[in-house]
């Protein structure tokens, strides 16, 4: 208890480096509930901010214009900034006369109500017409890359035990988790490469779960004069503050915490999945000519967590050229962005990037390229004790039984006839198949050897001329 003390003293002397790192060993036992990194703190000065008075005042006077705002506290709430800050560039907006004071809410409330002069209007008429976006203020682009920082995804410890854990709903041989142990622990890129069907893209989002720490995601940033908005409520998964733990040592955790910037969102770590709509476009920054701001790109919007490119190599972009966009990120995780007055910026590249793929990699990229992806796993079919586990899984879950004369008939018959070897989706499209045939039949739902057999017809494309055993795969 006296280190704790210390500790405490320590954060309060503005010393807090142990301190930090003490809460966060504290909450990461807190009974496997999400910790979160270090927060933004909320400005109380406009120079704090990291906006210039003029950008700021721009917006105060669109959230009064477009949204009829009066007084500051609705101001301050809409746009996420301190009392002190909105009453600063509303007494700073009424020197100049765009502003006017309307009186107060009521004779019992004396709070004040402010309304746009003429000029306040046709400035913020003007304002509006050079950019839409009105809302929660930005960050400054050194205060984002210095808060990616703080929450890089390197920070965050992923043992055995929390792997094995999100995979638990897998059959997978230990082997394979110790190899992807590292790569998950790196945050750099890892390649999963393999026949289909065998759940490359099921452990691709088994470890985006795996990582537990909370971050901090601002609505939007500002670089150049530009806004571009990264909060993406379709990506990010906001966190609800918890109540204060119940512990013996919750006073220390509340001596520890700081009133937190509401520009950031609380969120676990992100990840992002695209697939084959993935184009060279989504990399680079988006902007609305109608509304005159920027939509973060996909890596951007994925920083902090996992970005997942699933069936790579079938995008509409040639698989060398998405990577020779990002030999640099990959290389030196800083990526480079441009906005349209010109300003080049770099913004850091901090994700764990897996590529998914059936392609052999050689076709994919040349041994540069494939250099640059540091961490590479083959994920072959399962053994057939694996795939026996699978099947009596799956089987489990649809409250099935599973006949030995099924299973015979796959392991003694079926795969050695047809030479295709078993792969580990094959159990769940049997099911399926099989519970779709008995629901059209009207019957209970079971496994019989004639409706394993009418499910297994599914799995290839039947060639009149040859038997079985030259039928080529559909698609698996």
């Amino acid at each position: 208890m006296h280190r704790q003390l210390e500790l405490v003293e320590s954060a309060r002397t503005g010393q807090d480096i142990g301190a930090n790192r003490f809460l966060e060993e504290f909450v990461l036992q807190n009974e496997g509930q999400p910790y979160a990194a270090e927060a933004p703190v909320m400005p109380t000065t406009i120079e704090s901010t990291g906006l210039s008075s003029k950008f700021l005042g721009s917006l105060v006077l669109k959230s009064l214009h477009v949204i009829g705002f009066e007084t500051g506290p609705e101001v301050a709430g809409f746009l996420k900034l301190s009392q002190p800050v909105v009453e600063k560039l509303l007494t700073g907006l009424k020197q100049q006369g765009l502003v006017e004071v309307l009186g107060s809410v009521s004779a019992t409330v004396p709070l004040l109500r402010y309304g746009l002069t003429s000029c306040g209007r046709d400035l913020a008429a003007d304002a509006v017409k050079q950019c839409e976006y009105v809302g929660p203020a930005p960050v400054n682009l050194n205060d984002y890359k210095a808060q990616v920082a703080r929450q890089s995804i390197t920070m965050e410890r992923v043992t055995a035990q929390s792997l094995a854990k999100v995979f638990s709903h897998l059959v997978l041989q230990s082997r394979l988790i110790r190899r992807l142990g590292p790569a998950v622990n790196s945050g750099r890129s890892l390649l999963l490469y393999g026949p289909p069907g065998n759940g490359k893209t099921s452990i691709s989002e088994a470890i985006g779960r795996v990582f537990r720490q909370a971050i901090y995601i601002p609505y939007c940033m500002e670089v150049d004069g530009q806004i571009i908005k990264i909060f993406d409520p379709t990506v990010h998964v906001a966190l609800v503050d918890d109540a204060a733990p119940t512990r013996a040592d919750r006073e220390i955790i509340n001596l520890l915490k700081r009133r937190d910037d509401p520009r950031w969102v609380k969120c676990r770590r992100p990840v992002v999945i695209v697939g084959g709509e993935l184009t060279l476009d989504m990399l680079d920054l988006d902007f609305d000519p109608i509304s005159k701001f920027y939509e973060a790109p996909v890596q951007v919007k994925a920083a902090g967590g996992v970005f997942i490119i699933d069936d790579f190599g079938r995008q509409l972009v040639r698989p060398k050229d998405l990577l020779n966009r990002w030999i640099v990120p990959l290389e030196k995780r800083i990526d480079y962005l441009t906005v349209h007055t010109g300003k080049k910026f770099d913004l850091p590249f901090d994700e764990l990037i897996i590529f998914s793929t059936n392609i052999p990699p050689n076709e994919l990229m040349d041994a540069a390229l494939l250099r640059r992806v540091k961490y590479k796993l083959r994920i072959d079919p399962p053994q057939f004790s694996d795939y026996v586990k699978i099947f009596h899984r799956v089987c489990e879950e649809n409250g099935l039984e599973l006949p030995d004369v099924v299973l015979n008939y796959l392991v003694n018959d079926f795969y050695p006839k047809t030479g295709s070897g078993c792969a580990a989706f094959h159990p769940l499209f049997i099911v399926e198949h099989a519970i779709a045939t008995c629901r059209f039949e009207g019957i209970q739902p079971r496994l019989t050897l004639d409706l394993v057999k009418d499910a297994l017809s599914n799995l290839y494309i039947h060639d009149q001329d040859h038997d079985l055993s030259a039928n080529a795969p559909a698609g698996v």
